[in-house]
């Protein structure tokens, strides 16, 4: 049997750690994932370039921008040196791009390539829930990587589950009761990939509430 883990980090650095942390624990690259806000991930060394939109385009220039970055999430399969190394850009609907590695990604690679109806629930939210990961746990991950955290995740046989909680928490992951009551005070109920996604002000404005509960 096999347990899914799976961490928020509200830095892009943090996560990065702890997928490497993951790996010097034994668990198979091909069992962990990280999947990040572009925003999150802008600038970060490995992560893809041209992550910002240009401050004038319309909305309909950045759908479309987010559209076609699913193209460009290609070598994310096979990857080698590290789940790291696999590092690509995926549009989700009402996230926009994500960079994003690893067995999740691949899931809602395949959901957005292959133009799944709904391919934001059938990509990180269906692929979390149908790994074994509660519907609301999943529904709360994928609208924190909306808000610019990054999402990391393990499949790992009982034995290591343990392990990997361990190293995700020494990582500095977030508290999730905390940061899913702080979304649920502002009215929010569930991910709507519907919504219109994040800009880097809109992001900046929610770190600024989540420091403020600091």
């Amino acid at each position: 049997m096999s347990t899914i883990v799976t961490r928020l980090y509200d830095s892009f650095e943090q996560a990065e750690n702890a997928v490497r942390d993951l790996e010097l624990a034994g668990i198979p690259e091909s069992d962990i994932s990280l999947v990040s806000h572009r925003f999150a991930a802008h600038g970060v060394k490995g992560a893809p370039a041209d992550l910002r939109e240009p401050e004038d385009m319309t909305a309909a220039q950045a759908a479309g921008r987010d559209a076609a970055a699913a193209g460009s999430f290609g070598g994310i399969l096979g990857a080698t040196g590290g789940v790291l190394a696999g590092l690509g850009l995926l549009a989700i609907p009402g996230i926009g791009p994500v960079v994003a590695a690893g067995w999740l990604a691949s899931a809602a690679a395949g959901a957005v390539a292959g133009g799944v109806i709904g391919a934001g629930a059938g990509g990180i939210v269906g692929a979390l829930s149908n790994a074994g990961v509660s519907r609301e746990e999943a529904e709360f991950y994928a609208e924190s990587v909306r808000r610019g955290g990054t999402l990391v995740s393990a499949k790992v046989p009982d034995d290591m589950a343990q392990t990997a909680q361990r190293v995700l928490a020494d990582s500095g992951s977030v508290d999730a009761v905390e940061r899913r009551r702080l979304y649920e005070g502002s009215g929010w109920t569930r991910f709507d990939e519907s919504a219109p996604s994040y800009s880097a002000e809109d992001i900046t404005a929610e770190r600024d509430r989540w420091m403020l509960r600091h």
